[in-house]
């Protein structure tokens, strides 16, 4: 049954139907998606190289495909958008599994893209009806991971598109407000997410105007039941309060969208100040704690908030930050810090738990992966890949590093098993390894994934120390730099 103006629900049993024909490209909604894409995207300027060294020049967007109102008239508008612009368009639908729709749902996303000529990925998903999250909540996240994830042959797609509109910028808005979130939580949902490749054209339209453009133009779309049921939170706030806020004023969702606008702008203020102090805290992604003691209380916690997101790291509630702040500031000097955290598991799925450690004034985000062995040999490769993540890159340099007159050729890469020693210095005799990590200041987690160069029965390098001494390359001698890029967990 076509949707109509009386009613955005129809009955579940009948809510899939056939769509109609392609939108008219001339449209005002049509132009504004047109704009915006060639805006954010550098349409007919931009290449893109995949991971085996292959050009691709055009963009490819991934659209998330539910089959609802919104998706549907994002589907017309991009489809019709590729005749003027220059980018690859495939969506994917998720099947949840949790109405018993769900196959018919599919079904008519298959329909509709077919007569798009889209191409379309089903992803299936099941959902645990006990999960600590919520039903909502995990199936949003497993949403997403399923579209992050996503890869055609070995590109990733440049943006995944979803069809969020002005409504929905209320609602987060409204949603944030009502748990006590910062400038940053209430920033809502941004146009362009560059570091989740997210594109959200929609988002200054509003949701009565798609409707409209839909029935212009005879687009069907499905209908999900569960958009009634207000025990989710987002549903209470769309069906609940924000019609008691519209009968004091009509237009209140727009208002509520530009609020969400003020504060992005204000958060970007936020990250910009942040910015600026990490130039004195931050090293190597680390933090030091006597240049974050000198700032203000509010300053270091919102350097902190900045160095936890742009490590993915899911923001703590305010009193966990908090207690984070205090026991990096006024443990003992010999305090062993060690708080749990977690990866934001819509950019980083299936990572392992992440904690924040600290070591003689610095703090850490330390991986709690354990210790996988080391057993590698290095045939003159550039970069060498660690089985922990991170790797060694071997540079030829002149007056530096082992020397080449040694064939290092088979130098042997492997992790400490104890009681190695060790003679970095001409004028000083071997000594144990264990005392000049410590002397290096070397933190004890890095220790057991530091990885240990050998030529032969003979330890020439150590991350953090540098070559045996008699090892070296003189002035003017050619030889091998080895650098030790760590794992960022």
């Amino acid at each position: 049954m076509v949707n109509t103006k009386k009613s955005l629900i129809k009955n579940a049993k009948t809510q899939c139907v056939t769509a109609a024909n392609a939108t008219e490209p001339t449209h005002p909604l049509q132009k504004k998606l047109s704009a915006f894409l060639v805006h954010h995207l550098n349409i007919g300027e931009r290449e893109h190289q995949s991971t085996n060294g292959s050009m691709q020049a055009n963009p490819l967007l991934l659209l998330a495909f539910s089959g609802g109102l919104d998706s549907t008239v994002l589907l017309y508008l991009l489809a019709a958008s590729r005749q003027n612009l220059s980018f690859s368009l495939q969506a994917m639908h998720v099947h949840h599994g949790l109405s018993p729709h769900a196959n018919a749902w599919t079904d008519f996303c298959i329909k509709q893209c077919k007569q798009l000529d889209v191409p379309l990925h089903l992803e299936y998903i099941n959902i645990e009806s006990k999960s600590k999250l919520g039903v909502e909540a995990t199936a949003r996240k497993l949403r997403y991971q399923a579209l992050f994830n996503f890869k055609l042959a070995d590109m990733i797609p440049d943006f995944i598109v979803t069809a969020h509109h002005q409504d929905d910028q209320a609602e987060t808005l409204l949603l944030q407000l009502f748990r006590g979130a910062g400038v940053k939580g209430m920033a809502g949902m941004a146009a362009v997410d560059k570091s989740r490749r997210l594109l959200r054209p929609l988002l200054g339209t509003s949701r009565s105007t798609l409707h409209g453009y839909a029935l212009q133009n005879a687009i069907t779309w499905c209908d999900d039941e569960s958009n009634l049921n207000v025990d989710y939170e987002r549903n209470f706030v769309r069906h609940k309060v924000v019609p008691v806020l519209q009968e004091r004023n009509p237009s209140i969702q727009p208002v509520i969208a530009r609020v969400a606008t003020h504060l992005a702008e204000a958060n970007t203020l936020l990250d910009n100040l942040a910015e600026i102090d990490a130039s004195q805290v931050l090293s190597q992604n680390s933090l030091c704690l006597i240049s974050l003691e000198k700032l203000t209380l509010a300053r270091a916690k919102n350097l902190l908030r900045w160095w936890l997101a742009n490590n993915q790291i899911s923001m703590p509630n305010t009193e966990y930050l908090s207690e984070m702040l205090h026991q990096l500031l006024n443990a003992k000097p010999d305090a062993n810090v060690d708080m749990p955290l977690r990866h934001n598991e819509m950019l980083k799925s299936n990572q392992p738990p992440i904690s924040l450690r600290r070591y003689l004034q610095r703090a850490y985000l330390v991986s709690t992966q354990k210790s996988k062995p080391i057993d590698l040999l290095w045939h003159g490769e550039p970069f060498l890949t660690l089985p922990n993540g991170g790797g060694l890159e071997f540079r030829h340099v002149i007056g530096a590093g082992l020397a080449l007159k040694y064939d290092l050729s088979g130098l042997k890469i492997t992790q400490r098993s104890g009681a190695e020693r060790f003679k970095p210095h001409p004028l000083r005799p071997s000594r144990t390894l264990k005392h000049l990590l410590q002397e290096a200041h070397i933190p004890p987690w890095q220790r057991d994934f530091l990885p240990l160069i050998y030529w032969h029965d003979k330890l020439v390098f150590v991350p953090g120390i540098g070559a045996a001494h008699d090892m070296c390359a003189s002035q003017d001698e050619p030889g091998v730099a080895i650098v030790w890029h760590q794992s960022q967990g």
